[in-house]
């Protein structure tokens, strides 16, 4: 018997600091178990900011789990009195499907749960939706989108607070209204292979030297192909290296640790070990078959 093509989403939240708030978007995902597998939460509290990863096959039960959380979430979470170190565009700041194998029908399959999933959003919950990746006709790229709206002007501090866009959005969502609400702005979500997500904690508090190093290790500094990377504050008098692997499997982790390492080095500063922020693509897998076996034996 043919096994089904599972899926994974992560789902990120502008929230880590509220209970309250982060018992709800949980509740709508564990609504929606068995079928749907919430196999990590990544919280970071100087980014205020939580990383969720669910698994299940890519059929509905996702979507509507998506869905459910993305609602909990605009419900619970008002962006007017958010503060942390991360940049961020929403309350829900940005949602993206991977398919958990490397076959191209995969990648089109979860481009059009991604694609349904920003049609119930935007129309139902009433919030700017932007897709990319395979869920863009054209296959915009996260950080092209991102760029256009904003995403990357720190403020001086860096800390980013309050409504994040102005009342006229520069580039037209694909689903949802024209204008962002003050307290939800906007969604990002899109479908790609699969990321590994990298950080690396920069021992200075200056975080202008760690965004030079951040520049220059990124494909678009020249650095290492497949490679994005920010320099953001992290904490009291510390930073971090906060990296997207888009190919972890030409440019993995210790490549990018090693060219941090020399560049810091450099820059005049130590690093530490850098960390991964969710489980491998093998684990998310395996952690999936390992609770549908453990449900299935206490039911037999």
């Amino acid at each position: 018997m043919l096994r089904p093509m599972l899926a994974c989403c992560k789902l990120y939240v502008s929230e880590s600091r509220s209970a309250a708030a982060l018992r709800a978007v949980e509740q709508a995902a564990r609504r929606h178990h068995p079928a749907v597998v919430l196999v990590n939460r990544f919280a970071d509290d100087a980014y205020n900011r939580v990383g969720y990863t669910l698994v299940a096959d890519a059929s509905s039960p996702l979507r509507r789990a998506v869905v459910g959380m993305v609602g909990a979430a605009l419900d619970a979470i008002d962006l007017r009195s958010h503060a942390g170190a991360h940049p961020r565009l929403g309350a829900v700041d940005h949602v993206c499907f991977h398919p958990l194998d490397a076959a191209a029908s995969s990648l089109r399959l979860v481009a059009d749960l991604a694609a349904a999933a920003a049609a119930d959003i935007g129309d139902n919950l009433q919030v700017p939706t932007y897709l990319y990746g395979a869920a863009h006709r054209e296959g915009r790229t996260l950080a092209a989108i991102r760029r256009q709206l904003g995403y990357f002007h720190s403020p001086r501090d860096g800390q980013w607070r309050g409504v994040p866009l102005s009342a006229e959005l520069p580039v037209a969502p694909d689903a949802g209204p024209g204008t962002p609400s003050a307290s939800k702005g906007v969604l990002v979500m899109g479908a790609t292979g699969w990321v590994d997500n990298y950080n690396v904690p920069a021992r200075t508090g200056d975080v202008e030297a760690v965004r030079r190093l951040a520049r220059r290790i990124s494909e678009r500094g020249g650095g290492l192909p497949s490679v994005q990377a920010m320099g953001l504050a992290h904490g009291n008098g510390a930073a971090e290296v906060a990296c997207n692997l888009l190919d972890p499997g030409r440019v993995g982790a210790e490549e990018v640790q090693s060219m941090v390492e020399r560049l810091a080095e450099e820059e005049g500063f130590a690093v530490g070990k850098g960390y991964f922020t969710d489980f491998s693509r093998h684990k998310i897998i395996e952690m999936y078959y390992s609770l549908h076996k453990a449900r299935d034996q206490d039911q037999a």
